[in-house]
């Protein structure tokens, strides 16, 4: 009996799955920055509040567990965005503050598109918080002409 595992079917390519597939994995690329993004925006907030940013404030604001945010610091660490020791404050790297930076100016974008169509302050601040993190540099320029804003140096 032949192996079927050793036969090779041919697969055709199909530029509508393709197209479909690339914005799949854009979307999971955008999944994987907006747990980094929401981390470094959260800890550049709570030292510019409270002058550090501690893993049990990180997790009272973002509603997780104290080992969820050991967890997420561990790879906030390993990416170098982040800078930590153990039952010590968390505060970012050069490239961490980058991204806090980029994603504040991202969301206030956004929010001020949204608010401009005239969408209520509470549904636009809840969208903007989702859209911040998908929305492409194309269209991020297209809000910012439509505002009328010039770009953020860095961007």
């Amino acid at each position: 009996m032949p192996n079927r595992l050793a036969r090779k079917k041919h697969v055709r390519r199909n530029p509508v799955h393709e197209s479909s597939a690339n914005g799949h994995r854009r979307t999971r690329q955008d999944h994987a920055l907006e747990l980094a993004e929401d981390y470094v925006e959260l800890i550049d907030d709570l030292i510019q509040k409270c002058g550090e940013a501690r893993a049990v404030d990180i997790a009272r604001h973002l509603g997780v567990t104290h080992v969820t945010v050991t967890k997420s610091i561990s790879r906030l660490r390993k990416e170098g965005l982040v800078t930590s020791a153990p039952y010590r404050s968390i505060f970012l790297t050069d490239k961490g503050r980058l991204m806090a930076r980029r994603a504040r100016e991202r969301h206030r974008l956004v929010l001020e598109f949204l608010l401009s169509l005239g969408v209520a302050r509470p549904d636009a601040e809840a969208d903007a918080e989702g859209i911040e993190h998908h929305i492409s540099p194309r269209t991020l320029e297209a809000m910012r002409r439509f505002l009328k804003e010039a770009p953020v140096a860095g961007e």
